[in-house]
């Protein structure tokens, strides 16, 4: 049994890469229909999905009774309006993230979600990255020990482009932060508990537009552990590795490459079972580092297969609408902060 799909907003990330890895090969999913404005680009798209139906007004799409779940993949300022619209229409959601462009959007988005009981979800799929989902198995069963710091990094080279709608403060809500350093936040959240305190400094050093290029968020979790996140607009690819490092009093788990887009990536282990004495003078070549491997998942797949499957059998989704809205405080605080300088305590 499949879900149906309609998908508004096709022309970017959707055809870029969930609708080709997740949506086409998943098992449970149907794509049925397609929405955008730009008619020339959509006609292609529909032609590549084998003739899938299009529409270029999003209300056409919200009401075919064909589709069951909209996918939402349009720039952040209109998630509002296309989430309550489908919502009322009695269609389940997939809504990229950020989730909003303010906390009161966010929360009208889940308060009409509930009321028209349809299941919201937002567009972390990196959660579901099988070295990620093993990070989180390895926590939980204590090989780190205390957790003690995590870092996250989600780092392009992403010059000025006419029209382009990130680069806009009124249409993204922000820059390299908002835009990519939510989901570092997120998985630092998976992965260390919930943050308590954000500090961060935003700058604009390299690219002409007025969002900022280069933002570093710090970090203070429930526990008493520390995270940095770092996510810049001005680095090229090919000198980032997108790093992810959790450290404990165990040992640590490094990772490259498992933080961004594709499904791939390395990550090792540094663990002790046992620490002993003081190691300063522990030379770097005795540490034991063993490679991490885990059988790869299609990041866009798991992420669709999951909603389509929490639809057909009425659960809750994996990725809640608060988990989403609570990211979005945090990333609304961060801004907060480096505005004013000041740390910025993160309620419930």
């Amino acid at each position: 049994m499949s879900v149906k799909w309609g998908v508004i907003g096709a022309c970017g990330i959707a055809d870029r890469r969930t609708i080709p890895e997740g949506i086409i090969p998943a098992r449970n999913a149907e794509l049925v229909a397609l929405m955008d404005v730009d008619e020339e680009r959509l006609k292609e798209i529909s032609e590549k999905y084998g003739k899938v139906k299009y529409y270029t007004n999003e209300d056409d799409l919200i009401n075919d009774p064909q589709v069951e779940v909209v996918y939402i993949a349009t720039p952040t300022y209109l998630h509002h309006q296309q989430t309550l619209k489908a919502a009322r229409a009695r269609k389940h959601i997939l809504c990229e993230k950020p989730m909003a462009m303010n906390l009161q959007q966010a929360e009208e988005m889940i308060k009409v979600c509930q009321k028209n009981r349809v299941k919201l979800t937002l567009g972390y799929m990196m959660r579901y990255h099988a070295h990620h989902r093993r990070i989180k198995e390895l926590i939980d069963g204590g090989k780190l020990g205390t957790l003690v710091m995590g870092r996250a990094q989600l780092t392009c080279w992403y010059p000025p482009i006419e029209g382009a709608w990130r680069q806009k403060i009124e249409l993204g809500g922000g820059g390299s932060l908002i835009d990519m350093g939510t989901h570092c936040i997120d998985l630092l959240e998976m992965f260390m508990g919930k943050a308590r305190e954000v500090f961060c400094y935003t700058e604009r050093l390299v690219q002409n537009y007025e969002v900022e290029d280069t933002a570093v968020v710090l970090l203070k979790f429930e526990s008493g552990a520390v995270g940095v996140v770092d996510s810049h607009f001005n680095v090229p690819d090919v000198a980032s590795e997108n790093r992810l490092e959790i450290y404990g009093s165990k040992g640590s788990i490094l990772a490259r490459g498992t933080i961004g887009q594709d499904s791939t990536g390395y990550m090792v282990g540094r663990i002790q079972e046992e620490v002993g004495g003081y190691q300063a003078e522990q030379r770097r070549q005795e540490i034991k580092e063993e490679e991490i491997k885990v059988e790869p998942v299609n990041i866009y797949r798991a992420e669709i297969e999951d909603f389509s499957r929490c639809i057909l059998e009425d659960k809750e989704p994996s990725f809640s609408p608060e988990l989403g809205f609570r990211n979005l405080k945090i990333v609304l605080a961060a801004y907060e902060s480096a505005k004013t300088g000041k740390p910025i305590k993160i309620e419930d």
